[in-house]
């Protein structure tokens, strides 16, 4: 493995996956997630977005920036359809944070190129996220 990306709620999950990483692998590189309209980790000001336990418009308490190698700034309508290509493409119905993880997993792994590894989590569940309610049943075929 040569990254692991993960948004940021309370900072717990990434710096304890981090630092594990690291102690076995101390090349291992961090990608931090946070929502494009609230980007305060890499300077910004914070903002209202629809990412869901994330970008909570200041330092989370337990976030470690000493840990971080890659800050990436994902929008929200950009996160949404992520998770809605994964449940209608990959059968993986998550939420809009892990659509962000995923977008992020993928900009890191281009931009650390071909033959690296790169792996992020998805942490959340679709029903919790509204528009995916909405989604039509899905068909089924007959024998």
């Amino acid at each position: 493995m040569d990254a692991f990306v993960h948004t940021v709620g309370t900072g717990a999950s990434s710096r304890g996956v981090a630092t594990v990483l690291k102690r076995h692998k101390p090349s291992v590189r961090l990608g931090i997630v946070e929502p494009a309209e609230s980007a305060v980790l890499a300077g910004g000001e914070p903002g209202p977005h629809k990412i869901e336990g994330v970008g909570i418009g200041y330092r989370p308490p337990l976030y470690d920036a000493a840990l971080v190698d890659d800050l990436l700034a994902i929008p929200t309508a950009d996160a949404k359809a992520m998770a809605r290509r994964l449940a209608r493409e990959e059968a993986l119905f998550a939420g809009t944070s892990s659509g962000a993880n995923v977008l992020a997993a993928l900009e890191l792994a281009r931009r650390l190129g071909a033959g690296k590894t790169v792996v992020t989590l998805l942490c959340d569940s679709g029903p919790q996220v509204p528009e995916h309610r909405r989604l039509p049943p899905p068909r089924l075929s007959t024998w």
